[in-house]
């Protein structure tokens, strides 16, 4: 007998490269994936009499593709089959599959199957909804309850999706090395985003928190196909850094705690030591991009044992690297941050006033830029700005914590002034 668990491991472990391949068979998501379900719900039925197959991954591969032709065949009067060559070959057997899956073909398999998840023509929203369905195999439930919407409005979200990848017309041929790492590149965007919506999640239970670790694995799995990459080792660092922080970014009660105030020793250690290792490892490319300076500068905080050790003089000259490889108002916003550690709160709100224009909607802009006039004693403009921010809040921890410092502001200017 085969253990339940295991089994259900060995599906969520395979779904990548197996629906990554039947994708490239059939070329249709659609019908992919209902391939690799009906590979699934025959191994939940056979495995568990027979034992496990000797590589799992292409017995779903070799049972999904013939399954996908059946049903092919069965709506072959309403629809024609695909091109002979795309669904069938003469090396029908799942012991040649197995050799064959170390192949670049089923890295770019992996690669496509994401790159068709955050396709250009989807907004942020659909992106990572379809990816946690289709990549990961999150439940819509699952999903749904993540993004605070209801199971119906998941659903549609999904199935529009879905419906503009089919209509967009993505390419199955191999990718060049250019077309790979312009892929790449836009995979890893995806895979940070998925991690931020579950990052900001203050109950490290809620369904949104989880996300952030399965966007972890994402990148792990991706890192795997493609171990060479250092902007790859830089994103995974830079979100193990940032995981590492979260037993200590949210009170008992569910408020905001900054950096400058966590108890250090709630960070997670391991994952420390472990991003570190990748970073050192990816800087030995001599390639920097944005996700190594960012993961660098993460790094500099995880290596303070004290808030007041940080060393901002560092972070300032990365945060100017970054500036330079991936110009973005919110880098500078960021590094406003380490002038007014350095300059003060004057040079950081110089720094950042230029930028309203474009930040006017962004909740950080306004609490920085509030934080800054209260350190100015610039009350009036300071409460204005806080009140923009507690507007743009995406979470009651965030409109919250803004709340707190009206209220610490309000209780400075009601103290008497000693004589």
């Amino acid at each position: 007998m085969t253990d339940i668990a295991w089994i259900d491991l060995a599906l969520a472990s395979a779904r990548p490269k197996a629906l990554g391949a039947l994708l490239r068979y059939f070329r249709d998501l659609d019908t992919a994936e209902e391939a690799f379900q009906e590979a699934c719900l025959r191994a939940i039925r056979t495995w568990p009499e027979k034992g496990p197959p000797r590589d799992p991954t292409a017995w779903l591969i070799f049972v999904g593709r013939n399954s996908g032709i059946d049903a092919v065949r069965k709506r072959s009067k309403l629809q024609a089959l695909p091109d002979e060559h795309v669904i069938s070959d003469t090396e029908d057997a799942e012991s040649d599959i197995a050799e064959r899956l170390d192949d670049s073909n089923y890295r770019d398999d992996i690669l496509r199957l994401l790159f068709i998840c955050c396709h250009p023509d989807l907004p942020a929203t659909q992106q990572i909804a379809l990816a946690l369905r289709i990549v990961s195999g999150l439940s819509v439930t699952q999903i749904a309850r993540a993004f605070l919407v209801s199971e119906s409005a998941m659903e549609q979200r999904i199935t529009r999706a879905k419906a503009r990848v089919a209509k967009a017309g993505v390419p199955f041929e191999t990718p060049s090395p250019e077309e790979r790492a312009e892929r790449l590149s836009i995979v890893s965007t995806m895979i940070y985003l998925i991690f931020n919506e579950g990052y900001s999640q203050a109950d490290p239970k809620h369904e949104a928190a989880a996300i952030s670790d399965e966007a972890i694995r994402l990148a792990r799995l991706m890192l795997h196909i493609f171990p060479a990459e250092p902007e790859l080792m830089g994103l995974l660092a830079l979100m193990l850094l940032q995981i590492s922080r979260r037993p200590a970014r949210f009170s008992a009660e569910g408020e905001i705690v900054l950096l400058e105030d966590q108890n250090r020793s709630l960070w997670n250690q391991p994952f420390i030591n472990e991003a570190l290792a990748l970073l050192d490892k990816a800087l030995r490319h001599r390639r920097p991009g944005p996700y190594q300076l960012q993961a660098a500068i993460a790094a500099i905080h995880s290596r303070a044992k004290r808030a007041e050790d940080t060393d901002w003089v560092e972070i300032d000259l990365l945060y100017r690297a970054l500036e330079r490889v991936q110009p973005s108002p919110v880098v500078t916003l960021n590094r406003a941050v380490v002038v007014s550690k350095l300059q003060g709160p004057q040079q950081a709100l110089d720094l950042i006033d230029p930028l309203g224009e474009k930040l006017g909607g962004y909740f950080y802009y306004h609490g920085l830029r509030g934080g800054l006039l209260k350190q100015l004693g610039l009350s009036r403009q300071a409460r204005e700005a806080f009140d923009h921010a507690i507007a743009l809040a995406h979470s009651a921890a965030e409109a919250a914590h803004i709340r707190r410092q009206i209220d610490k502001m309000q209780e400075e200017a009601a103290q008497p002034i000693a004589e």
